[in-house]
């Protein structure tokens, strides 16, 4: 009975030795997988506790029951052992992946939140979103509708009057001449008040109709919470069907009792009586100081130019105020994010130019007479198309004369017309000193300069695009749209220039000799294309920085950047231009363009200004 104990003994004896070894093997793989996954590192440690609790219980109850000395001994041992390799695993399992792997752990750590703090900075919102640049989402879609109409409209202009240029050249060249000094001198009087005026409009526009519809939106909800809570009243006391028909009727919110009803938005009346009242001045400026205005611009009293240009611009400036009065009511529209109907008014009175010039100047004989006719008939059929639409949508008679605001508009406008000065004063500088360089540098500086301000067409799409939803998004405190709708049209807008510089370098490698065929402007201007071509990127930033400062409505950064960007660059031109010529003029106009883009990284990335919500 002894030996079938004792053997019975051994095999309970050698089970449990296997069991414990199992359990080693089983305690070694888990630690390979703490060494791989961390994240269950604790649960796994007070398992292996908790296992080991439980076999020295059993193996104090089983040295209880041994009848045998020297069994128990080297029981023991063996449980000695096999507590030492455990304890050696735990402490792997400690030290290794706490010490080591948690190390690693924090110094990712580290350099993760490190990133993320720079990620929150200012400066980092413009590379936000870098993957969704071309996204087709709400603000994709939305930024596209506006942008794309307004390149196509600005792009319509330029071509009309190369059409009606066209026209003009069969009649001779100094009826051509002519009308090419009378053209510079009506745009360069018109832009001085027509910038200002669309920019700020626009901004004005939008901000007046997102807290006008904010408005509406709060009062439609408590309406219609109202109304719920009255039915029920009424519903439960009986009213008789007289008073609760009339109760319901007076509880339909607003935007439900009419689908016609127009919008007040006394920003756009304002902005129709000021381009009322500028383009009735501008006309009496140009009508009566024509003659001094063209002899100062080299028409000699002389002349055989004099008689034509005094004629077109006489009756071109009749149509002064159906331009800025059609410019305001563009505004308008870019402030209610409508770009489409801008676009059909103009186009349809282009094609009404193009349609009128011939029978003007050849049919009727009317010569140049007939040609600025012509124009200004176009201009005056914008006009009322627009007018017409506006009417349609917008009450232009407001509750009263204080709701105009005219003071507003006058403070930023004049802020804008400082900036538009000292735009102008850069490139007018540039011209000149090409000038005194002789007629073969001028000649290629135009021709660069034209292809240059040509391509910014594009950019001044996004650059409405944004001012016009960042006005609205401002308006409504939406300012994680703001921050989105910046990051994005300037992604997009540094994309577009990276495509049309690749465009430029390979187009005007044989577009030149569309300009000219002599053979020293085409030097130069092999000279100038690469800077034409390099510098679009920068470009298009620099306007599309511009669109985003006039949606943040921050008109005073604008102008005084403007005006400190346009002292330097002065300094450039004078400096470059007399040390290295032609090449010099191009160093410093590409100077002038990355101040301009500069000035808008800076407000935005510093978080200064109107951007200060980026810092919080």
């Amino acid at each position: 009975m002894e030996l079938e104990a004792t053997q019975q003994l051994e095999a309970v004896q050698q089970q449990q030795i296997q069991t414990l070894l199992g359990n080693v093997v089983k305690l070694t793989c888990q630690n390979e997988e703490l060494r791989k996954i961390m994240e269950s590192q604790n649960t796994e440690r007070q398992r292996i506790v908790e296992n080991h609790n439980e076999e020295e219980s059993n193996s104090q109850a089983n040295r209880r029951d041994r009848t045998s000395r020297g069994d128990s001994s080297r029981m023991e041992n063996e449980l000695r052992n096999m507590r030492k390799e455990m304890d050696e695993l735990r402490r792997k399992a400690d030290i290794e992946p706490c010490c080591l792997g948690w190390s690693k752990i924090m110094a990712l750590d580290t350099i993760s939140c490190l990133l993320k703090s720079m990620g929150e900075m200012p400066l980092f919102v413009l590379f936000k979103g870098t993957r969704n640049v071309f996204r087709n989402d709400e603000l994709g879609r939305e930024i596209l509708q506006i942008a794309l109409p307004t390149a196509l409209a600005l792009t319509a202009d330029p071509i009309a009057s190369l059409i009606d240029t066209a026209f003009i050249g069969h009649i001779g060249p100094v009826e051509l001449a002519a009308v090419g000094v009378s053209i510079a001198v009506f745009n360069q009087v018109s832009k001085i008040a027509i910038f200002p005026l669309v920019s700020v409009t626009t901004s004005f526009v939008a901000e007046e109709d997102a807290t006008k519809s904010l408005s509406i939106e709060a009062d439609d909800s408590g309406v219609l919470e109202t109304g719920y809570a009255v039915n029920q009243e009424m519903e439960l006391e009986d009213l008789i069907p007289k008073v609760e028909s009339t109760c319901k009727s007076s509880l339909i919110p607003s935007s439900y009792r009419k689908t016609n009803d127009r919008r007040q938005i006394p920003s756009a009346s304002a902005a129709l009586v000021i381009g009322s009242v500028l383009g009735i001045i501008q006309a009496l400026f140009l009508i009566f100081a024509a003659k001094p205005i063209l002899n100062y611009m080299g028409v000699e009293s002389n002349s055989p130019m004099l008689k034509p240009a005094q004629q077109y611009l006489t009756l071109r400036s009749l149509g002064a105020p159906a331009v800025l009065l059609s410019l305001a009511m563009q505004g308008v529209f870019r402030g209610f994010k409508d770009t489409k109907t801008p676009l059909f008014a103009i186009l349809v009175g282009d094609v009404a130019n193009i349609i009128l010039d011939p029978i003007f100047i050849f049919i009727l004989r009317m010569g140049v007479s007939g040609a600025a006719i012509a124009h200004v008939i176009s201009q005056y059929l914008i006009s009322l198309m627009l007018l017409w639409r506006l009417i349609k949508e917008v009450d232009l008679l407001p509750p009263s004369i204080n709701d105009l605001q005219i003071g507003r508009f006058l403070k930023n406008g004049s802020m804008l017309l400082v900036r538009v000065i000292a735009v102008t004063f850069c490139v007018t500088l540039a011209a000149s000193l090409a000038a005194r360089q002789g007629s073969t540098s001028m000649a290629a500086f135009q021709v660069c300069l034209q292809i240059w301000l040509a391509t910014s067409l594009l950019a001044d799409g996004l650059a409405v695009a944004g001012q016009a939803i960042l006005a609205s998004a401002f308006a409504k405190k939406d300012y994680t749209k703001a921050a989105a709708t910046a990051s994005r049209v300037l992604q997009v807008g540094l994309v577009l220039g990276l495509v049309l510089s690749i465009v430029l370098v390979v187009v005007l490698q044989f577009a030149p000799r569309l300009f000219t065929a002599d053979v020293n402007v085409l030097q130069l201007i092999g000279v100038g294309i690469p800077f034409v071509a390099v510098t679009q990127p920068i470009n298009a930033l620099a306007f599309i920085f511009d669109g985003i400062n006039y949606g943040a409505s921050d008109f005073a950064y604008s102008a005084y950047s403007m005006v400190l960007v346009s002292l330097m660059s002065i300094l450039c031109l004078f400096i470059l231009s007399s040390s290295h010529g032609f090449i010099g003029l191009w160093i410093a106009l590409s100077i002038y363009m990355s101040l301009r883009a500069l000035a808008g990284f800076w407000r935005i990335g510093t978080g200064m200004g109107p951007w200060r919500f980026l810092r919080d």
